[in-house]
């Protein structure tokens, strides 16, 4: 295997994969990049078992073949090169020689075959969205996944394609957010699926804000999402999502108007003098307004009030502040409206103007 090209083109490729590989492994193949020349192709594979990724670009070869190389060594050679400087990669042996310049590195590699192939999957259904919508969806709603949950279903995201339409879904049990889109070609089929935390945080890292059609396939077991240079497959997660939908309150019939930014800045200073531990807030309606109180266990407190579109009389209710802060950073609307019902119930976010995105915040006894 022989190829030469320009390093920036072989860094791109290198950017969208080396994030896969783990620096610690159970496997040593794992911690190197299945490298594959054919036809002027250069396609590069990384995978920690659960999530792979593949990506490609067009360079010079001077002989086909495959090989593993190790990967954030050869990504940190590559990354470190001056740019413009052409690159040779040769193998001779069980070593990769690779030339830059005048500069010379010697990698060592192991056999292709001991790369595991993930490229038999049984594809039931497939669908096609642009980039930039998946990623707006995903974006509105993955930072509500559990970490390392014993729960295990929550520490994903959940795709709900119903027929026409596409649901993202996250919750950690505290709080929930969905966004959801229509496809102009609708499924064959009804699926939930969970894809776990690493592929989530892979594919925003992948997607751009562009019209591009990406399409998502989906087996028993595994996602897979193709673009034009780049194939990215998970392992789903094996477990049942709750019943999201009985999450959203019903009833909710204090509205909020208030404007988005407004709201945040406010919620930002009173943050400072919450509760540390349970990072607590109090949210009081009264007819035009809305008033933001945090207090600590150093008897310190932060009083705001800003004007809201509301008739409601007093309310008053607990969250976590930071919880509320991540849904308003996940919508986009100069205007976001709170559904409430009472102090015992959970707090309705969205946009005034838009059903694509809601969130759901538990209450908070403070």
């Amino acid at each position: 295997m022989r190829f030469s090209t320009q390093r920036e083109t072989l860094l791109k490729p290198m950017q969208q994969v080396v994030g896969v590989v783990e620096r610690r492994q159970t496997l040593p193949v794992l911690a190197h990049l299945l490298v594959q020349v054919k036809e002027d192709r250069l396609s590069l594979t990384g995978t920690d078992l659960e999530v792979e990724m593949r990506a490609s670009a067009i360079v010079e070869m001077k002989e086909a073949g495959e090989t593993t190389i190790p990967a954030r060594k050869w990504f940190d050679l590559v990354r470190a090169l001056p740019d413009g400087v052409n690159v040779d990669v040769q193998v001779k042996g069980d070593r990769v020689v690779m030339h830059a310049g005048r500069s010379r590195y010697t990698l060592a590699t192991l056999p292709a075959e001991e790369f595991p192939n993930n490229d038999e999957i049984e594809v039931t259904d497939k669908v096609s969205l642009p980039e930039g919508t998946l990623r707006r969806l995903m974006e509105r709603t993955s930072f509500a996944m559990a970490n390392q949950d014993v729960r295990y279903y929550l520490n994903g995201l959940l795709l709900d394609l119903r027929g026409a339409e596409l649901r993202c879904v996250a919750t950690d049990g505290h709080r929930m957010a969905m966004a959801q889109t229509t496809l102009d070609k609708p499924a064959g089929s009804t699926r939930q699926l969970i894809i776990p935390r690493k592929g989530v945080v892979e594919l925003q890292g992948l997607f751009e804000s562009a019209d591009d059609l990406v399409e998502i396939e989906f087996s028993s077991n595994h996602l897979r999402v193709r673009r034009s240079d780049v194939v990215f497959t998970s392992k789903l997660i094996d477990g049942r999502f709750p019943d999201y939908e009985a999450v959203v309150p019903l009833g909710a019939d204090k509205i909020v108007k208030v404007d988005r930014e407004g709201l945040r800045n406010a919620l930002q200073r009173a943050a400072i003098l919450s509760n540390e531990k349970y990072r607590g807030v109090r949210l009081e309606v009264a007819p035009g307004c809305l008033r933001i109180i945090a207090h600590n266990p150093e008897q310190e407190e932060a009083f705001e009030e800003i004007e809201a579109d509301t008739k409601v009389g007093d309310v008053a209710i607990g969250f976590n502040v930071g919880y509320l802060l991540e849904a308003l950073g996940a919508l986009d609307e100069a205007t976001v409206q709170l559904q409430l019902r009472d102090a015992q119930s959970s707090c309705l976010l969205r946009g005034v103007s838009s059903q694509e995105a809601q969130h759901v915040v538990m209450p908070l006894r403070l």
